[in-house]
């Protein structure tokens, strides 16, 4: 029998569960990307603030391409448990934050009219940095941004927004991006300057974009996973999430119009986000990033096995406190020697398998804000960085296939322009391509002599 809101009374005693009226509730939030950190994080802030009392902030989920999570959710009424591991348990809670979930290839319309509705206040986003359109150099790809990118809609569903005489929205971006609501902000300009420039000075005008921070980590969800889930409820949930008990979300207080207390149940609301988020990109996505290349070239699966490595233990806390730190400027009360021994233990956690090639996905578009930040700072600084240069040379390993037999073909958007990159070259050769005088990533960082020579050292031999 499958969780739905027909099913929910039939959960045992002991499984926590909200409490506020869902069909009393409207959607206030349209939500691109739904997937298991959406559903792990923001949704669940919405789901606290309602059953505290807040009122129209049910979620309409969009995904852009796939209909996996609509088939997952749509037959449960939206409904779905997150389950908090940690070596003292699992704590369950069903979440009912989500009302709906389109697919937009499937429903473009339904999808413009839901921003267009007059009870939407807030446009959230979790679709990766690749879901940004972004070319090499940072700006909007107009290849990439077409029909099915998320500006299509959003655009579409402004204009009428316009036109109806309603007002602004809020566009909030949750994703791992440096600056991400400038980023969007700067996105969402550049694709409507071109399609809509009346549209670009009413959007400058009524919307707005605040800067956000996320931290949770959530590994990809796993057949046993749902069994385990299953066992506990006695309800089969296919849209299920495991996830650690920490949960951080940091943001600018910034927005168009009415907003969730998200405050009153653990978000920070602040005026500057920038201290947080570059302390979560270099410290804990850099570590993370170092781990899972790093670790998978070791023969490691998960990042509490390759953390349990000495070795790899050790250079994690390095490039954490000794290369990421120091570039830091730390906000008022932001104790970073603190946040390094929370990310350990966290990484540690046996009770919640992260597989290292889950993270390693899409480096390419990653490793600007993980790695080559912390690099750039660091030289003006006169840090030197040996973990993050090695940590490069095994990503360069690693999109070359060193790691394909064993954990699968490499997923990232530039992965044939890197294979190709490849073919007839030596690893000093790759590594001034990329990150040398006018490299392809070198936009961030470019490289001395001494680092390309580092980076290309620590690639590792081929058999």
């Amino acid at each position: 029998m499958r969780l739905s809101a027909a099913t929910l009374d039939r959960l045992p005693d002991g499984i926590d569960r909200f409490g506020y009226d869902r069909d009393a509730q409207a959607v206030g939030i349209v939500h691109f990307g739904i997937g298991a950190f959406h559903r792990a994080h923001q949704a669940v802030y919405c789901d606290r603030a309602m059953d505290a009392g807040e009122r129209d902030w049910m979620i309409c989920g969009v995904s852009l391409r796939s209909a996996e999570v609509a088939e997952q959710l749509n037959p449960q009424d939206g409904l779905y448990s997150v389950a908090e591991r940690s070596e003292d348990g699992t704590r369950l809670r069903v979440v009912g934050a989500v009302r709906e979930v389109l697919v937009a290839t499937a429903s473009p319309e339904a999808v413009i009219d839901r921003i267009a509705a007059p009870a939407t206040r807030i446009i959230s986003f979790t679709v990766t940095e690749k879901g940004y359109c972004r070319a090499a150099d940072g700006s909007l790809d107009p290849a990439l941004a077409g029909e099915g990118s998320l500006y299509r809609f959003v655009a579409e569903g402004l204009a009428r927004r316009r036109t109806a005489g309603l007002g602004g929205v809020t566009l909030l971006s949750c994703d791992n991006l440096a600056d991400n609501g400038p980023q969007l902000e700067r996105l969402m300009q550049a694709y409507l300057a071109v399609r809509d420039p009346a549209l670009a000075g009413w959007v400058a005008d009524h919307c707005r974009f605040p800067m956000t921070m996320i931290d949770r980590i959530v590994p990809a969800t796993t057949v046993e996973d749902r069994d385990a889930a299953q066992a506990a409820t006695g309800l089969r949930d296919e849209g299920m999430i495991a996830t650690e008990p920490f949960s951080q979300w940091v943001i600018e207080d910034r927005f168009a119009g009415p907003r969730p207390r998200w405050e009153d149940v653990g978000a920070q609301l602040v005026a500057d986000v920038a201290p947080y988020e570059t302390a979560k990109l270099r410290m804990l996505n850099g570590a993370h990033s170092a781990i899972a290349y790093l670790g998978l070239q070791r023969g490691h699966a998960h990042v509490h096995e390759a953390v349990a490595d000495p070795g790899l233990r050790e250079m994690a806390e390095r490039l954490m406190r000794r290369e990421a730190a120091p570039t830091i400027a730390a906000a008022q009360g932001q104790d970073l020697a603190a946040y390094a021994d929370r990310l350990m233990v966290r990484f540690a956690n046996p009770a919640l398998p992260h597989r290292l090639i889950q993270i390693a996905m899409d480096g390419s578009q990653k490793i600007p804000q993980r790695w080559l930040g912390t690099l750039a700072a660091s030289r003006t600084s006169g840090h030197d960085c040996p973990v993050i240069l090695t940590a490069l040379g095994a990503w360069l390993g690693h999109v070359r296939g060193d790691n394909a037999a064993r954990w699968g073909a490499v997923d990232d958007p530039l992965a044939g322009d890197l294979a190709a990159l490849w073919q007839g070259k030596d690893a000093l050769q790759v590594t001034t391509a990329l990150f040398g005088p006018g490299g392809l990533m070198a936009g961030t960082w470019q490289g001395a002599p001494q680092d390309l020579a580092r980076i290309a050292a620590a690639v590792p031999a081929r058999g």
